[in-house]
């Protein structure tokens, strides 16, 4: 790790690059299912062949809409699209059409919880500039030497050509790489809730281009701005992040320039890499596509979008902090994925206690989940039977040694936990006399224990409870059995 002084500051801003998750393409019907065969989802617009002209889908101005809404942006009036010249193998008609001067959405923000182990947990409102559509580029395949030809080759598929994207663009509100990353893992996070992006970032559904500079002091005039492209997850982000801030830290105070470049992360070796020199809006030529119209979204429309957006995840945070007494970390886990989120609510929901529930869901059933690789709506054990586990105990009818004992078939099969329970015959002793004759056998059979504890070895009582759940098969009810234990011990 290089060595950075505390007058220095860094300054982030990040573009995200989200897919937007319909069925076709932004202005053509081909297809935008994932892992297909190269080049299989292709058609005369996505080709850019001659006479062809592109249409606008109806669903990615949707989503792109209420992406833009749920982050407080200002849906435009107007809008447009352009062409931006990018002359590359992947992109066939040697242009793309994005919206360069007026997008559909400017000005908006998000609130985001940052989160660091050993530091206090803090929110962060991050300004966004703007968010505009436009179409994805195709891919390129470097297939190394070919023997026969005696050459290096490259393939290009372009499934990938023409997906729909949301660009989104921060402001230079972040200062840490911590920050960054957290402010990307709440980006996709909305996405998911809105449901317009599975945000899947290994497979490309979501990707952030990082924009870096350092300067001396909040009040200094930004640096030199440095690109790191196609950051695909948020631990690269928060590495890539401190490993640049620190090298251009290091070349100002060694009297080097700072170039403005795009830059690599290169993941083996932990390190920034320079890729090409940062091209700027004029060497993309800009101007109006000819071939697409203006856009102008309806208020009728523009509220309809509105009224269907959910609950997102700051609001869900908030709610369960301030309404249902949870802690800032257990709203935080609960609400980061949809599914678990809706889980908690309905056991909730069922009458029972929100910390409870959440104990529950975050420890054993989050484990279960992960290892199968569910999401909490395909779970077999329903929220309204953990709600019922949950009251069982509440109720003093099971322990929580036997809710632990039946929960691996309860999470594989589902079921009333309460019909398990009879069928075994595992239920709470809550008998007084029952609990009464076994202490006085443990008694009678541990009489040097009983002597040492009642000489002043009070500690032992412990071992007397331990003996008891033992002999009951942690069915004793633990509340009556200390209050017996206890009396008898004393004599």
């Amino acid at each position: 790790m290089l060595n950075t002084e505390s007058a220095w500051e860094s300054v982030i801003g990040l573009e995200t690059h989200v897919q937007l998750g319909t069925a076709s393409k932004i202005f053509t019907s081909a297809s935008t299912v994932f892992g297909d065969a190269p080049n299989t989802h292709i058609d005369p617009v996505v080709c850019g062949l001659p006479g062809t002209l592109p249409v606008l889908n109806q669903k990615v101005l949707e989503y792109a809409v209420k992406a833009a809404m749920a982050l407080n942006l200002n849906i435009a009036k107007h809008s447009k699209f352009d062409r931006k010249q990018y002359f590359y193998p992947d992109l066939p008609k040697n242009y793309q059409i994005s919206q360069f001067d007026e997008p559909i959405a400017e000005e908006g923000w998000i609130e985001v919880e940052i989160a660091e182990k050993g530091k206090e947990t803090y929110l962060k409102r991050v300004g966004i500039e703007r968010l505009h559509m436009e179409e994805d580029a195709g891919k390129l395949v470097h297939a190394g030497s070919d023997r026969l030809a005696g050459s290096t080759y490259s393939l290009v598929d372009y499934n990938r050509a023409g997906i729909a994207l949301a660009e989104i663009v921060s402001k230079p509100d972040l200062r840490t790489g911590r920050e960054a990353a957290e402010y990307a893992s709440e980006i996709r996070r909305i996405m998911r809730y809105l449901g317009v992006s599975d945000g899947n970032m290994q497979e490309g559904s979501l990707r952030c281009d990082v924009n870096i500079s350092v300067r001396r002091g909040p009040d200094a005039p930004f640096g030199t701005k440095v690109e790191i492209k196609n950051m695909n997850s948020f631990s690269a982000i928060q590495k890539a992040c401190e490993y640049e801030i620190q090298r251009q830290i290091i070349a100002y105070e060694s009297g080097e320039i700072v170039m403005q470049e795009t830059r690599l992360w290169d993941e083996s070796k932990q390190l920034t890499k320079s890729m090409r020199s940062k091209e700027g809006s004029s060497d993309y030529r800009y101007f109006p596509d000819p071939d697409l119209g203006p856009i102008e979204v309806s208020k009728e429309t523009l509220q309809g979008w509105h009224d269907e957006l959910p609950e997102l995840p700051a609001a869900k945070r908030h709610r369960y902090v301030d309404e249902l007494g949870l802690s800032s970390y257990d709203a935080r886990v609960l609400t980061d994925e949809l599914s678990m989120a809706n889980y908690f609510e309905k056991v909730v929901l069922a009458g029972v206690d929100p910390k409870a529930a959440s104990n529950w869901i975050t420890g054993d059933l989050a484990a279960y989940v992960n290892a199968n690789k569910f999401t909490y709506a395909q779970l077999p054990f329903r929220p309204e039977e953990l709600a019922e586990m949950i009251q069982m105990i509440e109720d003093g009818k099971i322990s929580g040694k036997i809710a632990k004992e039946i929960l691996p078939e309860l999470l594989s099969k589902g079921g009333s936990p309460q019909v398990i329970v009879d069928e075994r015959g595992l239920g709470m002793i809550s008998d007084p006399e029952k609990i009464s004759l076994i202490v006085d056998q443990l008694l009678a059979h541990y009489p040097d224990e009983v002597k040492a504890f009642r000489d002043g070895k009070k500690k032992l009582q412990g071992f007397f409870v331990g003996q008891l759940m033992k002999q009951t098969g942690g069915k004793a009810d633990p509340k009556l059995a200390n209050q017996i234990l206890s009396k008898k011990l004393q004599g």
